[in-house]
């Protein structure tokens, strides 16, 4: 098999990649590190941590173009994905001490406590989207305890996943991440393999149906992300004019393709109109053009199957009765170009509604009251995050015990970050990445006690 990278903005071909041959040797050669690096103290982990941000930090320009070239991201937004992988790495470098750390355990009279070890060699499955953030985000608090990759990445960000792996073995050393090129038929295989000890999965719903039910035949841990039509819930009391601004942000920061995007704008409608007003402003600012200039928003989609496919979204929601607020017009560029578009819907059956549309397509309702608008949010087969907008704290804190999410944000939107786990519910998948939560998901929570008593043995 031969992969083929293409310039969503262009069209034009960037690169072939040949397919990987001998999966035995890099499954060998991880395991081995893991053995290797298993009696490493935790403070050369910490020193290695720290220089993958710095190594990171000072190679974002040539990364960084890298994730522009290959899916369309902005160049702005390729630089800020790379620094937040750095943050990631300064953040368990601050913490790999506390969680590598045994907790004593009072199980008097004998003495007991839990430790942490790396649980093995971990699969993951990328997505596209954020080529450098969604490895980093779902294996580096594996690899911080010791743990080894490896990495099947999305066929259309191949030159990425390579860059990783370079960055891997320049730091970490020899297998620790190593990057496979591989058709889809040959990644059960991979997860049977004895040599794989669990796999992190991020992309749609079928696709993760599809692993997670391998990963449990083959009884290993699965922890699969799988997409959301996030709600972004603007009640009566709200900053609206803010939460317009967040909602744009939102929806159409790396040009809509973003699992926690706010893809259902549930708006009360008291302030609907104000709402719409400020959200159609923001809308006729944004700079849809080429990725690597300084001024552009958006770029194109990351392909031109991606494209297609919301605009047949776009289509099936007009035709379901929604109205056309903004944009609308295909863009006749070679490319993958669709320009930003938003809609009004009636109700929550709306094709808008119902699928996840993973690119810069925004669907409006109004609602009578919080109530409702709380019964929208929630009619969903998803639930991997809400942006919840309200000036009365009490009231939202209150209503995130309703909200069935992974996640709520309050007066801000959803976003990733290395301090706090990430994860949804329902079809948006199971487990979490990130923050001790994310570090505990793929590592062996080992309990060891010792009894009080000897007794001589014949």
């Amino acid at each position: 098999m031969t992969v083929t990278t293409v310039n969503p903005a262009t069209g034009a071909e960037i690169a072939r990649y040949e397919s990987t041959v001998d999966t035995d040797t890099v499954l060998d050669d991880a395991v081995a590190s893991v053995r290797r690096r298993r009696r490493e103290p935790p403070s050369v982990r910490e020193d290695r941590l720290r220089l993958m941000a710095a190594r990171l930090r000072t190679g974002s320009p040539r990364f960084a173009l890298a994730i522009t070239t290959e899916m369309g991201k902005p160049l702005g937004q390729a630089h800020a994905e790379i620094e937040k992988c750095a943050l990631a790495c300064e953040y368990y470098a601050d913490h790999i001490a506390e969680l590598s750390a045994p907790r004593p355990v009072h199980v008097a009279p004998d003495t007991g406590y839990v430790q942490i070890l790396p649980l093995g060699v971990v699969l993951a499955v990328m997505p596209w989207n954020y080529p450098f953030w969604q490895v980093f985000r779902a294996t580096i608090p594996a690899i911080a305890l010791g743990g080894a990759v490896v990495l099947k990445h999305a066929d259309n960000v191949t030159g990425s996943a390579l860059l990783v792996q370079e960055l891997f073995d320049d730091v970490f050393g020899h297998g620790v991440l190593t990057t496979v090129v591989l058709p889809p038929e040959r990644i059960g295989p991979l997860i049977d393999d004895p040599r794989i000890a669990a796999v992190a999965f991020t992309g749609s719903n079928r696709v993760g149906a599809l692993i997670g039910a391998r990963a449990g035949a083959a009884a290993k841990k699965s922890v699969l992300e799988l997409g959301g039509s996030d709600p972004f819930v603007v009640l009566a009391d709200a900053d609206v004019e803010a939460a317009a601004r967040a909602a744009v942000r939102s929806r159409f920061l790396n040009t809509g393709q973003s699992c926690i995007a706010a893809k259902r704008l549930i708006v009360e409608r008291p302030v609907r109109a104000e709402f719409v007003d400020h959200v159609l402003a923001e809308l006729d600012g944004l700079v849809l053009g080429d990725p690597t200039a300084p001024a552009t928003d958006l770029g194109p989609m990351a392909r031109i199957d991606l494209r297609d496919e919301l605009r047949r979204q776009l289509d099936a929601t007009l035709a379901d009765g929604a109205r056309l607020l903004f944009g609308g017009r295909p863009d006749e560029r070679p490319g993958a170009w669709f320009p930003p578009a938003l809609v009004e819907v009636d109700g929550g059956a709306s094709t808008a509604f119902t699928e996840e549309t993973f690119g810069p397509l925004g669907a409006l309702i109004a609602v009578s009251s919080a109530a409702e608008a709380i019964g929208v949010a929630n009619d969903s087969r998803y639930g991997l995050s809400c942006s919840l907008w309200t000036r009365d704290i009490p009231r939202a804190l209150a209503l995130t015990t309703e909200i069935e999410t992974g996640s709520v944000f309050v007066n801000r939107i959803s976003e990733s970050d290395p301090r706090l786990p990430v994860g949804g519910v329902k079809a948006s998948g199971h487990g979490r990445e990130l923050g001790r939560y994310g570090a505990l998901e793929f590592a062996n929570i080992q309990t060891v006690r010792t009894s009080a008593t000897t007794r001589e043995t014949t």
